[in-house]
């Protein structure tokens, strides 16, 4: 074996890796800053606040006696406060007699014996903190973005092969084959315009230039034009990319995106020989297109072969400042879809409706890092963004040992007005601990044989 030939792939594992670590380590980073500071300001004393586990690399203690650290195993974290036994905020019963000899004020700072409803403001905050992590980067990519200006102008032009081009930046498109155009605002009714248009390489389109209306034409607006690649798919195992345009499918010329998405889906997963136009190249490619599930509208999911690309229009429009409030309710909106659909895909597993081969571990989730960081830093942005939403989501499940397991042992601590006895508090905690490994056991499996 030629050792040379295995450098690219060190190298692009090696940056997969870096992607991952600084992905997760972001992520626990806001999780666990949001419980030690809702517990700082509600008056329980955080002795270890930890990036990552095991040994550790490096640490300082600040004026308020917590230790800082990053530890070498970067897959977590913690905040380890007074009482706790351990990473999983056990109750140590040998410090906490100790404590409850000193001073009531003293019993106060420690976790177990601060009031429920600072113990329950702490474990809360760290799934919170994910959220509205979530919720500031989608606000602030949508704000940087901007909104599309209507009606549909044209920004920018991107480069096709062989194509009718009559358009210009900054037309405004009133039409397209005499068919009004519609705002973007009305999903529905674009929709619908679409569909009505006439499929075919070259359209007329009425614009508005230099204050006069006018008729040129253009290819069809939805080419084979690749504008994202899926991580984890045929399309990213191949090395397509965005810019790519599939000019023929099985040696048969192509023009729209709707032709390409017939043929794969129609492919009953057989290998497709692509001939792809990158910068003015021509490429040959091949690839078997997988069955994936995918959400609908109902809140369901429908099994398709897919190949793993986004398209676009064949132009990219104009944009105009989005405005504070649009931003944030945007965010939310992305927050809520993310967690929504998430929710729906577990349900769907359980009942058996779509393949648990849906759910990736870490070795799935380090892979996407890399993937999505290769194709910019706002792509990598977004897919932290999206994880942040996943890890707060899973932490609130009622799990023993996750938050959602302590905040379930404080509600019926609220109910009974005691908490479970420390013997059923160690249980429990066991079983979630057994739950979470076996957990990740079946999602490392699904990584390497899905």
């Amino acid at each position: 074996m030629d050792i040379l030939s295995l450098i690219p792939q060190f190298g692009g594992l090696v940056y997969t890796v870096a992607a991952f670590i600084v992905a997760l380590s972001v992520i626990v980073a806001v999780h666990e800053y949001g419980h030690y500071i809702i517990g700082r300001w509600s008056g329980i004393h955080a002795e270890v606040f930890s990036i990552g586990f095991g040994p550790v690399l490096w640490s300082r203690v600040d004026k308020r006696g917590t230790r800082w650290q990053v530890a070498l195993l970067p897959f977590g974290g913690y905040v380890k406060f007074l009482g706790d036994s351990n990473a999983a905020s056990g109750k140590d019963s040998e410090v906490m007699d100790e404590i409850s000899a000193k001073s009531p004020e003293e019993l106060r700072r420690t976790m177990h014996g601060a009031p429920l409803w600072a113990r329950t403001a702490t474990v809360a905050a760290g799934p919170v903190f994910n959220f509205v992590m979530s919720v500031l980067v989608f606000s602030l990519i949508f704000w940087s973005q901007g909104v599309t200006k209507e009606p549909l102008t044209v920004g920018s032009l991107k480069p096709l092969p062989g194509t009718v081009q009559e358009l210009r930046e900054g037309d405004v498109i009133v039409a397209i084959a005499g068919i009004p155009v519609p705002d973007f605002d009305e999903p529905g009714a674009w929709t619908e315009f679409t569909e009505k248009l006439p499929v075919q390489p070259v359209l007329n389109y009425t614009v508005i230039r230099d204050g006069q209306t006018i008729d040129v034409s253009g290819p069809w607006l939805f080419p084979p034009l690749i504008q994202q690649v899926a991580p984890r798919s045929a399309a990213m195992d191949i090395q397509l990319a965005p810019g790519d345009v599939i000019t023929k499918v099985d040696g048969e010329p192509i023009f729209a995106f709707e032709q390409l998405k017939e043929k794969v889906e129609s492919s009953n997963g057989k290998v497709l020989l692509l001939d792809v136009w990158r910068d003015g190249a021509e490429l040959e490619f091949a690839l078997a297109p997988r069955r994936t599930d995918e959400p609908q509208p109902d809140g369901g999911f429908k099994t398709h072969w897919r190949i793993g690309i986004v398209g676009g229009m064949m132009l990219e429009p104009a944009t105009e400042p989005a405005g504070l409030w649009a931003s944030l309710e945007g965010g939310v909106k992305q927050t809520g879809r993310i967690i929504e659909g998430s929710l729906s895909g577990i349900w769907h597993m359980v009942t058996g409706a779509i393949s648990t081969c849906n759910m990736s571990g870490p070795i799935g989730i380090a892979e996407t890092s890399g993937a999505m960081a290769s194709q910019g830093a706002q792509s990598f942005i977004f897919f932290i963004a999206v994880l942040s939403t996943a890890v707060g989501l899973l932490n609130l499940f009622p799990i023993p040992a996750l938050d959602g397991g302590h905040l379930v042992f404080y509600a019926y601590e609220a109910v009974v007005g005691k908490p479970p006895s420390d013997r059923a508090y160690q249980i429990l905690m066991a079983i979630g601990v057994s739950l979470i490994l076996g957990l990740m056991i079946f999602s490392v499996s699904n990584d390497l044989f899905c």
